[in-house]
């Protein structure tokens, strides 16, 4: 197994892989059904299945092919999700957004989520998993994201209190009588400008409407704090990712709606990411 992955690494170094071991092993793993540890415990040859799997693994990660996407799933929070060319690929830097909304949340038993942008549903469907009474509605305009999102309420037992549907934000969403307790949402905030400059792993693959965020990248916060207003219920919560430099930003975007009590939360590498604000004070 060492030898497979030793070969498979120097040929994604070629391609200018910086992570090509870690990968080989990842592929490998997926493969042969066990865990990164567990290719050192195997000592057999592959099948000629699993040959041919891993070789083909091997030759899609070499044109920059994301493994979450070669595997098809990739964890979030405590999740395993399904992910495909219609979803981003759920990164670490996010959960940040679960666990600010978990810090700020009431948590009443009957709050009512909605997920803009909802994409594998992941943000959505973490929240469900721990909010236990609560339910939610995850949109987007990707009917292909829209599947995916479904697949993952189903798999992951969340199906009877996730709901999906298609719109573009707020357009098809109608809002509870009492309003949404909590509105997340991770949009494009990608500049326009800056796309090209993406690594090809992103820029080629993951979906461009999930990505680009207009000419500043903040298009898509003024469309969110423009009507989360009229949604959320009072004193209900707001929450959203963030670019790197552009808490400050987005924040005054909020300000502006008349949205109150804004918060900055930092990821695990100090970077503001997570912007978050009531619909009025408390």
């Amino acid at each position: 197994m060492l030898a497979l992955v030793r070969a498979a690494s120097e040929t994604l170094t070629a391609t200018g892989n910086i992570t090509a071991k870690l990968d080989a092993e990842f592929l490998l793993a997926h493969i042969v059904g066990c865990d990164r540890a567990g290719l050192f415990t195997i000592d057999r040859p592959l099948t000629e299945t699993e040959s041919q799997q891993f070789e083909a693994a091997i030759a899609r990660r070499a044109t920059h092919e994301p493994v979450a996407y070669i595997i098809g799933e990739q964890p979030f929070w405590t999740l395993d999700l399904k992910v495909n060319k219609h979803t981003l690929i759920p990164r670490p830097d996010t959960e940040t957004l679960v666990e600010a909304v978990l810090k700020r949340s009431p948590n009443n038993g009957d709050d009512m989520l909605l997920d803009l942008g909802t994409g594998s549903g992941c943000i959505l469907l973490s929240l469900l998993s721990e909010m236990r009474a609560a339910k939610g509605i995850g949109v987007d305009i990707s009917v292909g994201a829209l599947e995916v999102a479904r697949e993952n309420a189903a798999t992951t037992g969340l199906s009877d209190r996730a709901t999906f549907i298609k719109s573009d934000w707020f357009e098809h969403v109608e809002r509870p009588a009492a309003g949404f307790s909590i509105i997340v949402s991770n949009p494009p905030y990608i500049p326009s400008g800056d796309i090209n400059a993406l690594m090809l792993d992103v820029r080629g693959y993951e979906p461009l409407s999930a990505l680009e965020g207009g000419a500043d990248g903040l298009m898509p916060y003024r469309v969110i704090a423009d009507k989360a207003g009229a949604y959320l219920a009072d004193s209900g919560l707001l929450a959203v990712e963030v670019g790197i430099h552009q808490a400050e930003d987005v924040a005054s975007i909020f300000r502006c709606k008349g949205l109150e009590a804004i918060e900055v939360y930092k990821d695990l590498s100090g970077v503001e990411r997570v912007v978050s604000a009531k619909n009025t004070l408390d």
